[in-house]
């Protein structure tokens, strides 16, 4: 298996602000290749322990080997099931949480697994390999209509009719396949916008309907109350505004409850630095909250 790398985004932020105990119970939702995992665990003593989900099993094996750490235990399942994983090791809550809503380098770089327009590959786009739907179902067998739908709901696509359009009559001549067949539909129904690609919208909202992504923050946001303990925090990294409205508002939410307080009531973004040295970590916002 070709070994993969992945920076961290905002790891130095994340830690500071969710290691509030030198021996305590961590959760990386988001395990990818293991890179907060691994930076956690070297601020971390010896008696911590860090359990780290992802629905991708290749990552997890990956991850597994990077970290190489006796304190993280690695589990095949979504985030939304760590309270029960949790408890299921007689551990009745968590001191912290991480929740990176990105993409990881392994899955982006991957051609695949079809996530980006500039490597051409199946149009897959599925985190969880045994899953059955995929890019390629979508833009083949769905109605104008839901087409139409997801590209404006979750690409924030203007355009979506016109693109929509354009793959229905495009799939009509043979089945539309791969990454570059459909970046060339878009490119050839719209224009692209500054440095944006003119695809860029239409595989965010392709792959966020594959995964059902947006249902996913909704569920994570909802079993916080059962995922963190008494005075510990959950940190939520997003990478575009669909993602950063939901965790903005139920985070104001929860705090105006009494029961939580908002740790930074601004996002932290990456500094010049950072970004410099991780593009990918230009769009990265972290919000973090607390349980009184």
């Amino acid at each position: 298996m070709q070994q993969w790398t992945h920076i961290p985004v905002l790891a130095g932020p994340v830690a500071d602000f969710l290691l509030i105990r030198s021996d305590g119970v961590y959760v990386d939702g988001t395990l990818g290749l293991g890179g907060h995992t691994k930076f956690l665990l070297s601020r971390l003593g010896p008696q911590a322990r860090i359990f780290g989900f992802d629905k991708d099993e290749e990552a997890l094996e990956m991850a597994r080997r990077n970290v190489n750490d006796a304190r993280l235990t690695a589990v095949h399942a979504s985030y939304v099931q760590a309270p029960q994983v949790l408890r299921s090791y007689g551990i009745d809550g968590a001191d912290g949480a991480l929740f990176d809503l990105g993409l990881s380098s392994y899955q982006l770089d991957n051609p695949a697994r079809g996530f980006s327009l500039l490597r051409d590959g199946p149009l897959d786009m599925r985190f969880d390999l045994s899953a059955s739907l995929t890019a390629e179902e979508i833009v083949n067998t769905w109605p104008l209509a839901q087409l139409e739908r997801i590209l404006q709901d979750y690409g924030e696509e203007r355009n979506a009719h016109a693109i929509a359009m354009a793959l229905m009559a495009a799939r009509r001549n043979g089945k539309i396949e791969t990454t570059f067949q459909l970046k060339k539909i878009v490119e050839n129904t719209v224009r692209g916008r500054g440095k944006i690609h003119p695809a860029t919208q239409t595989f965010q909202a392709l792959r966020i309907a594959v995964n059902d992504e947006l249902a996913c923050v909704q569920e994570v946001l909802r079993v916080l109350p059962d995922l963190i303990k008494s005075g510990g925090r959950a940190g939520i990294i997003t990478f575009h505004s669909l993602e950063d409205r939901l965790v903005k508002n139920a985070f104001k939410h929860l705090s105006s409850s009494g029961a939580w307080r908002l740790v930074n009531k601004h996002v932290v973004a990456a500094g010049y630095e950072e970004a410099r040295q991780n593009p990918r970590s230009r769009s990265a916002k972290l919000r973090v909250i607390e349980r009184l």
